[in-house]
Formats: structure tokens, sequence, C-alpha cells
């Protein structure tokens, strides 16, 4: 069987062997591809075996003419997907870490509030935007999540996470504001 009736016949068969026999040739080129944008040939090979897993399901749903140039833009998009999560994980060095913990707790000099901070800090809460004040007071000194705070206030989700985020800076420029004028 060439190429087509292949596809065919697994898009009718969903008979793995099939599958196999379209994907074995083109290994090394996914691997090539995959190297390029990964630069790691571990990360690589893996990659290579995830996009067969994959191609079980999306080789029976869509329509394809020529494999090869399909294939090759299927795991080009898979590694830069791959690229993208990657970025979104954020790595910590332990030992920097533990260091500035210890630095911390090392630190004789420890901030205490005075009522003062406290009367500042009460009064800049004031001077925020009504929503930002509601939802940085919940969040913060009633510890509710985001979900409870929209429920409870009916802002959604994201208005929350901006109001909180907003009042937060805007307390902070206050307090700020008002310690400088001591």
């Amino acid at each position: 069987m060439n190429e087509k009736e292949l596809l065919i016949h697994y898009k009718h068969t969903g008979d793995i062997e099939t599958l196999g026999k379209l994907y074995t040739p083109y290994m090394s080129l996914l691997y090539g591809v995959c190297f390029k944008y990964l630069q790691d040939q571990a990360l690589s090979q893996d990659a290579v075996m995830q996009i067969f897993e994959q191609l079980v399901d999306k080789l029976r749903i869509h329509e394809i003419d020529n494999f090869k140039s399909w294939l090759y833009v299927f795991a080009r998009n898979y590694c830069l997907m791959e690229l993208r999560k990657d970025k979104q994980k954020t790595y910590v060095d332990i030992e920097d870490s533990l260091w500035e913990s210890e630095q911390r707790l090392m630190n004789d000099v420890e901030d205490k509030w005075t009522e003062q901070d406290f009367e500042k800090m009460d009064k800049c809460l004031q001077g925020l935007p009504e929503a930002q004040a509601v939802c940085v007071k919940m969040f913060y000194l009633e510890q509710k999540c985001y979900k409870e705070i929209a429920a409870e206030t009916a802002y959604d989700l994201n208005q929350v996470k901006s109001y909180i985020q907003n009042g937060k800076r805007n307390l902070k420029l206050c307090m700020e504001k008002r310690n400088n004028g001591k």
C-alpha cells in the first residue's frame, strides 16, 4: 500500500500496525525537527514518541493530503508548545532560597508595626476605590480566596484579581508616601 492508502486504511480501522508503517519512515526526520527546537537528545526522543501517541487520535480526525508535510508541521507545533510550557515553569535554586530564609531569621532587627502604622494603613485602605478596598480586605484580612470573593461581590474572577493587585499596589504606594511624611 502507498502512503495515501495507509492513511485511509488507518482512518477506517485504527490499526496501530498501519500507523507504525506510516510513521516509521519519518522518525529520524521528526527527531531532527524536535532536536532543532528542543536542543536536547532525551527530550527530542520523548517528543518523537509523544507525537506518535497523539497521532493515534489525530489521524482519525484530520483529512490529510500530504502526510510528510502535515507531520512536519504537527511536530514543529508540538515542540513549540513544549517550549512554551517550559517557559511557564519557574525554577528556584534551593540553596539561594535557604540562604535568604536563614538571613531573614538571623536578622536581629524585626520590623514591628506600631499603632500608627495600623492607623496609616486604615486611612490608606479608606482612600482606595471601593472595589479595590473590598477585595483587598476580603483577601488579606478575611483570608478569602478569589472564588469566594467573586461569589460574594458579584465581580468576575478577573476583576477580583485585578482589584486585589491594583489595590495592593495603591496601598503600598500610599503607605510609603505616609511613611516618608513622618
